[in-house]
């Protein structure tokens, strides 16, 4: 099964779920919206989307191709995955963010964790990250173990 994971970031946190996913699927490739464009999705029997969350919004592109991609998608394995720090409130998050068909027909979701570092960060967005989740210097949730649970999920 020819399996493409696409995914939008903002900060480069999102594009390594989406290598760690990979590595967890055989011969997956990987595709970054923001720098390639929407990908042709019609050879590949399994997608995956991923996107960054900020402010409880995924990435322009992420819902630019799913707006796009919906009809294409269908009959494929879909699974989603979301990037961020507060993963309280995850299905919120994805109801919100995706369309209500492509949910219906993902196999699996994740909220897979973020990172925060400080260093990359605007002054605003340390103030955004800092009020909401209490955090100011750098943290790393990434949950090795959702990745995997995600990964068996789509394998299976």
């Amino acid at each position: 099964m020819k399996t493409l994971i696409i995914f939008a970031t903002k900060r480069g946190a999102t594009r390594e779920i989406a290598e760690r996913i990979a590595a967890r699927i055989e011969g997956a490739a990987i595709h970054d919206l923001k720098k390639d464009g929407s990908p042709p999705v019609d050879s590949y029997d399994c997608v995956i989307i991923g996107s960054s969350l900020y402010a409880g919004a995924i990435r322009k592109e992420a819902k630019a191709f799913m707006a796009k991609s919906a009809n294409t998608l269908q009959g494929k394995k879909v699974g989603l995955f979301l990037c961020g720090m507060e993963a309280s409130g995850a299905q919120g998050f994805f109801d919100a963010n995706f369309p209500k068909e492509i949910l219906q027909m993902a196999k699996t979701t994740g909220f897979l964790g973020g990172i925060f570092d400080p260093q990359k960060a605007s002054a605003f967005e340390r103030l955004v990250i800092k009020i909401v989740t209490k955090k100011s210097v750098y943290v790393n949730t990434i949950d090795d173990a959702k990745i995997e649970q995600f990964a068996t999920a789509m394998n299976a």
